[in-house]
């Protein structure tokens, strides 16, 4: 194993965990009612114990650092339950798109990556309601299950579309935005991914040889550009012959969107709201009969086992630069410390190439101008060391959560 290096682990304290309980319910969005209370209440909770509070919800990048690159944030190294996790985000669009977090304690580790689309506010609200859906489920049905996952995916859609339609009259573009969501959990030495949309987990395990390693895909890629999607598309929707369209050599459903699965993009889930004369003020009328999306996840799960040797979870933005073997092969043969950023920049670095350029050339590119050579990248990287018989990484009561900034250039702004 190799040795990692990182700053003083953050933990968080035992009036912080219990304040993460508490605020499991908060909503960036708090409703007319009650909604100076909350505010309020939100205050006084921020002034008692904001640090610790922020990392869980996402409000700035906890734990990690800004580089020489000014849109790419990163966590280094740093421990959960059977190992250590890095994670790295860099930021392409005007406002970030992607989200990332990494909840870890001693007896369980939690990650996800939500690639939004349309804007940022269907990956910003995954990100942060998911994981409360998944504790609060799990308490309920005695323990995690693929059962749980399904349902906590189920209620953070249930949940995006009450917010679609308290925002209806103001925002009726609110519809249109979606996120891919990849989430997995390890515990008790059993992996879960469950995955919508075209983010990707991929597994990299020793080779029969002891000294290579293999790639072995754990997601399935809900995007029309595969055969298999379009297929489906096709079988679910036999009356009608342009469910799928090709333009300019990419496929996209009804001409409009690559993804076939994802929380939100309500418009392509309830014909009743791409039909609405306020809908249709925005965008362009849609003939719907039925649902052309859906938001049910594909989930599997996997007793982990010696030869497993680390996992990469990351959004399409890293799979468009980088192939699963060439990923697995750099984490295989880097050091630890600062793997995810390693493997943005080889992704960045091939966007260069493709362009004629050189990495340095795209990293002093500002927000919005870099979107026309990459997409938002988020990595996450997972070493599974398989303590057996040992402690773990994380001792008694600690709390870990390391999430992404909301956006990079603000955060970078600020400080």
């Amino acid at each position: 194993m190799r040795n990692w290096r990182t700053g003083k682990t953050e933990r968080t304290s035992s009036l912080a965990s219990r304040l993460y309980i508490s605020l499991r319910g908060f909503r960036s969005d708090t409703s007319a009612g009650g909604g100076e209370r909350e505010r309020a209440s939100e205050a006084m909770l921020r002034r008692l114990c904001w640090h610790p509070v922020q990392r869980c919800f996402g409000w700035c990048g906890a734990g990690g650092v800004a580089g020489a690159d000014g849109l790419l944030w990163h966590t280094d190294l740093k421990p959960h339950a059977s190992g250590d996790f890095s994670i790295a985000v860099v930021q392409a669009n005007n406002s970030l798109e992607d989200q990332g977090k990494v909840l870890a304690s001693p007896s369980a580790t939690y990650f996800g990556v939500f690639d939004g689309h349309g804007g940022p506010e269907a990956s910003r609200f995954v990100n942060n309601r998911i994981f409360s859906h998944l504790h609060e489920i799990a308490s309920e049905q005695g323990g995690l299950s693929v059962e749980v996952i399904r349902k906590a995916f189920n209620a953070t859609e249930e949940e995006f579309l009450q917010l679609v339609k308290r925002s209806w009259l103001s925002r009726p573009n609110i519809a249109s935005v979606g996120s891919c969501c990849l989430v997995g959990a390890i515990t008790d030495n059993v992996l879960y991914v469950a995955n919508l949309g075209d983010s990707r987990a991929v597994l990299g395990k020793q080779g029969s040889d002891g000294r290579s390693v293999v790639a072995e895909r754990l997601s399935r890629d809900h995007n029309v550009a595969e055969e298999d999607v379009r297929k489906e598309l096709a079988e679910l929707h036999p009356d009608d012959s342009r469910i799928v369209l090709c333009n300019r050599g990419v496929w996209r459903i009804k001409g409009i969107i690559q993804v076939s699965r994802s929380i939100g993009d309500v418009y392509l889930k309830k014909p009743s709201f791409s039909r609405d004369p306020l809908f249709q003020q925005r965008a362009a009328p849609i003939p719907l009969k039925r649902p052309v999306m859906t938001s049910e996840p594909s989930i599997k799960t996997r007793k982990l086992t010696q030869q497993d040797l680390f996992l990469i979870f990351a959004s399409d933005g890293l799979w468009e630069q980088l192939s699963d073997e060439a990923a697995v092969d750099i984490v295989f043969k880097s050091p630890r410390p600062g793997i995810a950023k390693r493997l943005v920049r080889a992704a960045l670095t091939e966007a260069a190439k493709k362009s004629e350029m050189k990495y340095d050339d795209i990293k002093h590119m500002e927000k919005g101008v870099r979107r026309h050579y990459h997409d938002d990248i988020t990595v996450i990287v997972i070493y599974l060391d398989h303590f057996e018989g040992k402690a773990s990484k994380l001792q008694g009561s600690t709390f870990d959560c390391t999430s992404a900034p909301v956006d990079i250039f603000s955060l970078n702004a600020a400080t």
